[in-house]
């Protein structure tokens, strides 16, 4: 579907409103990245996201989409207009850590619902969670948590790492070194939005590692692929899912074959939801999803689980709906934990080809029923 097809459908949405908000239907405001370049992690979530309204047939929920062009200051400023004067009951769809942090503690305690398609800063899942807050992909450890599990079973003993300096990236080599056991030959923070990676692949290369894990999601890790694979070095790269998604792989090429990473989500998970989701997604637009296209379907149908359960004028009903969680997750299984994040099985995938497609398969399980580390600092 093209976008202007999609900003169709929410206005269709938006013409019924009216009678319809007294009768229980749910205002969604979506604030995410939709230009520059982050842009297709945006456009992967929000195109799951109404994919799945699409196929419920519901018009209970209807859809305010803003790009927040990955700025703080605009992120906040949408969230302050979707509350202030569109009224919206919902919001969802920001990507990135540094924007959650910037919208999510003010919206909360404006009693709006926050459900997080992505972002899972340590901060609200710790001492800064909320009842209103839910997040349906991941606390941001997670992922890097199982690709250092992974790197010690490899037998990696001297593996260096790296991740843009921002709240995500700080979690990411938290979360890694939390279950990697090895030495570390070196640990660098780079700027967010870099493209150039020449002195860190110098660095890498001087520095006596004998594997390479990197957090780089977006434009950022296809950059660093690429020039990676140029330089030679040759060591094995691990690193999570953000770096070798769907969206991202086809950018970076055969220079990703062979990569081992580390996902809650694969196309190949054998569930009847995930079979769905995935024929209906390649149907709608053509193309194979993401991760991200993944938890914006998952967002869109925990939504519709407890609009068929209670009314969002009574806080408490909804999100108790919220968190029995009764839906077809593309995971298989799918629960929260005590702090309203996923308490999930992380697979280890490996890059390949199928035809003229670079893809994922899942070769194994990284971490089982994996709860993050945080929880136990959340007092709700």
């Amino acid at each position: 579907m093209k976008l202007t097809k999609l900003a169709m459908l929410a206005t269709t949405a938006m013409l019924a409103a009216g009678a319809a908000m007294a009768e229980g239907k749910v205002k969604v405001g979506m604030i995410t990245t939709l230009s520059g370049g982050g842009a297709g992690l945006g456009i992967d979530a929000r195109d799951g996201f109404m994919l799945a309204l699409k196929l419920s047939g519901s018009d209970a929920v209807e859809v305010v989409i803003e790009d927040d062009q990955q700025k703080p200051e605009i992120a906040v400023q949408l969230a302050d207009k979707m509350i202030q004067a569109e009224n919206v009951d919902v919001l969802t769809g920001i990507i990135w850590s540094n924007l959650a942090m910037a919208v999510v503690p003010s919206a909360v305690a404006q009693d709006k619902i926050y459900l997080s398609v992505n972002a899972g800063p340590s901060a609200l899942a710790g001492k800064g969670c909320h009842p209103n807050y839910f997040n349906v992909a991941w606390q941001n450890d997670n992922l890097h948590e199982a690709a250092g599990a992974y790197a010690t079973k490899a037998g990696y003993g001297n593996t260096f790492i790296l991740a843009p300096n921002y709240p995500a990236g700080t979690d990411a080599l938290t979360g890694f070194k939390r279950f990697y056991k090895g030495d570390l030959a070196g640990e660098i923070y780079t700027t967010l939005g870099q493209t150039d990676y020449a002195a860190e692949i110098a660095q890498i290369r001087a520095s006596g590692a004998d594997s390479v894990f990197f957090f780089l999601p977006g434009g950022m890790g296809i950059s660093f692929m690429k020039q990676y694979a140029d330089s030679g070095v040759g060591l094995p790269v691990v690193g999570p899912a953000f770096s070798f998604d769907q969206g991202i792989l086809q950018a970076v090429g055969a220079a990703a074959l062979g990569v081992v990473n580390t996902s809650q989500w694969g196309k190949d998970l054998d569930n009847e939801a995930n079979k769905t989701f995935v024929a209906a997604f390649q149907q709608e637009y053509g193309r194979l999803p993401s991760l991200y296209a993944s938890q914006g379907y998952d967002t869109a149908n925990l939504l519709l689980s407890a609009v068929g359960k209670a009314d969002i004028g009574d806080k408490a009903a909804f999100r108790a709906a919220l968190k029995e969680a009764d839906f077809a997750s593309t995971r298989g299984d799918f629960k929260f934990g005590t702090n309203n994040h996923p308490v999930q099985d992380i697979y280890v995938r490996e890059v390949i080809q199928e035809g003229d497609i670079f893809t994922n398969k899942i070769i194994g399980v990284a971490l089982e029923d994996h709860v993050d580390a945080y929880a136990v600092e959340c007092k709700m």
